[in-house]
């Protein structure tokens, strides 16, 4: 245990709510469990979860993780909370009593993003921990089930974590085939210019989907009540997580903004300042060869509190998701402060291509961007369903082009999941190329 109590924390924890509630702060109560060194590595693999289905792919990432710990080559979060009501965070009891109190007010700024920010809007916050522990039994109780057993749902999960965020990355309403059919009809019988005499109406795929583990749920007839259950559990998982990743320079940025003010409206012991700073410093500095979220988050609110008023940066934690904000709030001259710049790499070694320059500077915006949040991810789309029954996926090609050899092994778990030919088009370099 380290210099602290929980008589301590509890002490802390009600100055730091009474700060908040003055700053104007709105969040989630907050439920702290404090934790070891080993047992948080565990809570990162699970993310959080109290209850979560078990799988290889969160084992090798404890191992990977508590391995690159105990070299001294990783360190640890300093903190953890999920996105529920109430919120719960986690406190490594290795952590000195300065420290949680930075992370008290840290969470504190998480738990008003998840409650207030309209992304969040449809993750169920209230039920998110029952959700995660009914889906953690029922996929025991398929690897339990003699019937069904490990090797089958753990190939499964396999494949279906390989497109596990290819999924509506907007909450927008996906349409089922017999709403889609039904507009299709109206078109036809209102059509005075002939534009849908020929459509088909008994097209096995009458739209394109963007949606595809939704498309797999709608139209897998070939697959069992279990598969379905869990193709369901791993899109409602995803789609939990999504406004996570497309929120993670805000979340952070607002966070680490709370915990600065909020810290600095505490009366702490002269010997805690300096600590402090130290660890601020620590976790919004920029990072070498790649983008430290809570450096860009934490830089924006600044900007915006100083340019525009703490009412501005509510009205943003609010509102808009990262790539709003880059697009909105930040300019040339914010560019050229974070010295941002687009680089490659190339056979041996690594290319600066564009620097924040008058002329370079939106080419590294849009870099930035198209890294940011769910962008950084694929997207694929069900372009056509033939009468055969192969499946036609479609790559949304954004001037990336994909990487082959990986591209290859996911279209090999999709084949996994359909039962006729699948075909996989993107386009390299320039030219449609078919997997």
């Amino acid at each position: 245990m380290s210099n602290w109590t929980f008589k301590d924390l509890e002490s802390w924890d009600d100055k730091v709510c009474k700060a908040a509630e003055s700053m104007g702060l709105d969040w989630f109560p907050i439920t702290y469990e404090v934790c070891d060194y080993y047992e948080m590595i565990g809570h990162m693999s699970y993310h959080g979860m109290p209850s979560h289905y078990q799988h290889w792919s969160y084992g090798k990432s404890f191992e990977r993780t508590h391995q690159m710990y105990n070299l001294g080559a990783e360190g640890l979060p300093y903190e953890l909370i999920i996105n529920s009501n109430p919120s719960i965070a986690y406190l490594m009891k290795e952590n000195p009593l300065y420290l949680q109190i930075l992370i008290m007010a840290h969470c504190v700024g998480h738990s008003d993003f998840f409650k207030n920010n309209r992304g969040f809007k449809f993750t169920n916050p209230e039920s998110v921990v029952f959700r995660f522990r009914n889906a953690r039994k029922r996929i025991q109780g398929y690897i339990e089930n003699p019937n069904i057993g490990l090797k089958k749902v753990e190939k499964f999960l396999d494949s279906l974590h390989a497109i596990r965020f290819q999924t509506e990355r907007n909450f927008l309403k996906r349409k089922t085939r017999p709403e889609i059919k039904k507009k299709y009809i109206n078109l036809i019988n209102n059509d005075n210019d002939n534009e849908y005499k020929n459509f088909d109406l008994d097209r096995p795929l009458l739209e394109p989907d963007r949606d595809l583990l939704s498309f797999f749920i709608e139209y897998g007839s070939h697959f069992d009540d279990w598969q379905i259950d869990i193709l369901t559990i791993v899109k409602n998982e995803s789609q939990y997580f999504m406004p996570q990743m497309n929120t993670k320079i805000l979340n952070e940025g607002w966070a680490s903004f709370c915990h600065y003010t909020l810290c600095n409206e505490l009366d702490l012991p002269q010997e805690y300042h300096i600590p402090f700073l130290k660890s601020h410093n620590q976790v919004v500095r920029p990072h070498i060869g790649k983008i430290n979220p809570y450096h860009i988050g934490f830089y924006l609110f600044q900007k915006i509190k100083k340019e525009k008023g703490l009412e501005e940066c509510f009205f943003i934690r609010s509102i808009h998701d990262d790539i709003a904000a880059i697009r909105a709030y930040l300019d040339i001259e914010d560019y050229r402060e974070l010295n941002l710049f687009s680089y490659s790499s190339k056979k041996d070694h690594i290319s600066i291509d564009e620097i924040s320059d008058e002329k370079g500077w939106k080419e590294v915006r849009q870099d930035l961007l198209l890294n940011t949040g769910i962008n950084s991810i694929p997207s694929i789309i069900v372009s056509d369903v033939l009468r055969s029954g192969d499946l036609i996926l479609k790559h949304l090609h954004d001037g990336r082009d994909l990487d082959l050899e990986y591209a290859e092994k996911v279209v090999d778990k999709i084949k996994t999941l359909w039962p006729k030919d699948v075909k996989f088009f993107t386009i390299i370099e320039e030219e449609s190329w078919e997997i």
